[in-house]
């Protein structure tokens, strides 16, 4: 366990440090989950970005459908953003944090002041 920790936390540390030298980004749009089986739509609010599901795959899941899972990201650095995420699989609300890389966009929700944390990839829809 301690090992799966620690190595989720590098790569999410090496993610955020490896785009603080490219021009930030915008991540507003469409993107699709990583695997397909969800998109979220992310746009300005309140001086921040939130983040809300636009489509599920799985029929069982359309009630997730319009339910904000990003809120109060506001910039940290170059292509960074800073918040909190919420999981609608377990209703609970975490830490987040934004990375964008071109138009690849990794999210993370983080527990313990960001000591375990699980990453998800998305793909910049056109």
């Amino acid at each position: 366990m301690r090992k799966v920790v620690r190595e989720v936390s590098l790569s999410l540390l090496f993610t955020l440090a490896g785009v603080g030298c490219a021009l930030a980004g915008d991540p507003t749009g469409v993107w699709l989950r990583e695997g397909g089986k969800a998109t979220v739509r992310i746009l300005p609010c309140g001086g921040a970005l939130c983040g809300t599901v636009a489509s599920v795959r799985d029929p069982d899941s359309q009630a997730k459908v319009g339910q904000r899972v990003f809120y109060g990201m506001t910039p940290s650095g170059d292509d960074k953003w800073f918040g909190r995420a919420f999981n609608p699989d377990d209703g609970k609300t975490y830490s987040g944090a934004m990375t964008l890389s071109g138009d690849h966009l990794t999210t993370a929700g983080c527990v313990l002041g960001g000591l375990i944390c699980k990453s998800v990839g998305w793909s910049r829809m056109r």
